[in-house]
């Protein structure tokens, strides 16, 4: 069993409140702890501000969708821009000493170091799909027996 929340924000800085209260609920409902939901939301973030500046290249005529498939052992999230796309060989590495005080490249850093999987594809349709997976481990009494009211007991 499995739930998907979809939306599309114009692009604009403005609806990364939006978003990331959008991303609250969903940590909630699966009950992720509370540092875990905020590294979770700040990956979500990061990853609808690059769309935004980096993807859509801040284009008011352009859009970015949003999809949370929530499974009771992962979330997935899938953010796509419409832009041109980008070269991830081109991002500095910011742990290199030269980039330090560098702040490009911060955001997939992050994306990578919180989520569990991260990758990246060009859509059919044009524009960069970021997928970001987070697993969680879903307790013996917890799972599809809540939602159809059964027990074990």
């Amino acid at each position: 069993m499995h739930d998907t929340i979809e939306l599309t924000i114009q692009s604009r800085y403005e609806y990364i409140e939006f978003v990331g209260s959008i991303t609250k609920s969903v940590t909630d409902l699966l009950e992720f702890d509370d540092d875990t939901a905020n590294w979770i939301e700040l990956a979500v973030r990061e990853s609808v501000i690059n769309a935004i500046k980096h993807g859509n290249r801040l284009a008011a005529d352009k859009s970015v969708a949003l999809k949370f498939t929530v499974e009771p052992a992962a979330l997935t999230v899938h953010v796509r821009d419409l832009g041109e796309g980008f070269d991830l060989s081109q991002i500095p590495d910011p742990l290199d000493p030269e980039n330090l005080l560098n702040p490009s490249g911060r955001g997939i850093f992050y994306m990578k170091t919180f989520m569990d999987e991260v990758d990246y594809t060009r859509h059919p349709e044009g524009g960069t799909v970021v997928r970001m997976v987070k697993r969680r481990s879903v307790p013996a009494d917890k799972g599809d027996s809540e939602s159809d009211g059964s027990s074990d007991n």
